[in-house]
């Protein structure tokens, strides 16, 4: 999958693609099933064969694209959402699709500024959709807004590709028994700690990435040490308490590398049982496991929630309840 940033880089030489439009934040369930219909309009765009042979012919290149910052980021600051996934885990989802037949050949990434905001929806599809992506389709969800304070809908999508040359095709939002499978339910699920829910409607666990940089040394003292993420900002991070999860080192490695998961015990919190703790910080105690990961980017899945972060009585009476919860930990996903 190539991959490019902005309108400034040149797109790929390619003669006319089929594009779907999105922030794709966490590559959800909806999110694949606007890829899946985006991946079938471009196979129905297949060209007919030439009598006299030759190459067979290929269906149009599919193209991604996403924006980055949040367009909340730049539109309302004070309502900016927390990110279920980084750009670059992003990128790897959407290129890991093609596992299960979903090619994405393009993903082009637009920085959300204020002067793209700006522009009038038919400035926006003009100089993004043909100009840049010669598009010949277009699929998008069915609640699609675009341009300048959103003033462009499907039907004016539909009037302006009429003019320029390429079809729209609108989804209906994948839904469950939930609800509509949305990011913002996601980020709602992931901040009260009900990782089951996310990850049932992200269709894989929640992850939250970050370097391990050095902690206050507490948890080695106390026999389980563990790795302190050091996470961006804005992360959509679960609310305080005790997981069972995996690590995965050099979590930006390529789609279709093999990922080597550890198991974990994960703690999210301020640690009261000592006082004058303040920083809310993400653990992971990995079982078995007594290597140096100090400055690695890793990620963290999460799988279980085991119970809320509580201020103990005592140290010892602390250690007793993390001895519990790896015990847990292991037989949740080592069957013991």
């Amino acid at each position: 999958m190539l991959r490019w940033r902005g309108l400034a880089e040149s797109a790929p030489d390619w003669n006319r693609t089929v594009v779907t439009i999105g922030v794709f934040d966490g590559v959800h369930r909806g999110h694949r099933a606007l890829i899946e219909a985006t991946v079938r309009e471009a196979a129905a765009l297949l060209p007919v064969p030439r009598p006299s042979g030759g190459e067979p012919p290929a269906a149009p290149p599919v193209v991604v694209v996403t924006f980055d910052p949040h367009p909340e980021a730049v539109l309302h600051p004070e309502k900016a959402p927390d990110r279920l996934t980084t750009l670059d885990h992003r990128a790897v989802l959407i290129e890991g699709l093609a596992a299960d037949g979903l090619v994405v050949d393009g993903l082009c990434t637009l920085p959300f500024t204020p002067e793209l905001a700006g522009l009038a929806p038919e400035q926006f599809v003009r100089t993004v959709i043909v100009e840049h992506l010669r598009a010949a389709a277009v699929v998008v969800g069915e609640g699609f807004r675009f341009g300048h304070r959103a003033e462009g809908d499907i039907d004016l999508l539909r009037a302006l590709g009429a003019e320029f040359g390429f079809t729209v095709r609108a989804v209906p939002l994948l839904t469950d028994a939930e609800g509509v499978v949305s990011s913002s339910r996601i980020r709602a699920e992931v901040e009260v700690g009900d990782v089951d829910r996310a990850a049932a409607a992200l269709g894989r666990p929640h992850r939250v990435e970050g370097v391990v940089v050095r902690g206050d040394q507490r948890g080695r003292e106390l026999g389980f040490p563990t790795a302190n993420l050091s996470s961006p900002a804005f992360t959509s991070v679960p609310a305080d308490g005790v997981y069972a999860g995996w690590l995965i080192r050099d979590p930006a490695r390529k789609a279709g590398d093999a990922e080597t998961p550890l198991p974990a015990a994960i703690s999210i919190g301020t640690n009261p049982t000592f006082a004058g703790e303040r920083a809310r910080r993400v653990e992971a105690f990995i079982l078995d496991f007594d290597e140096d990961i100090y400055d690695e980017a890793v990620a963290v899945d999460f799988a279980v929630n085991l119970r809320p972060t509580i201020a103990f009585s005592s140290v010892d009476a602390l250690i007793t309840q993390m001895d519990a919860d790896v015990a847990r930990v292991r037989d949740l996903l080592l069957g013991g």
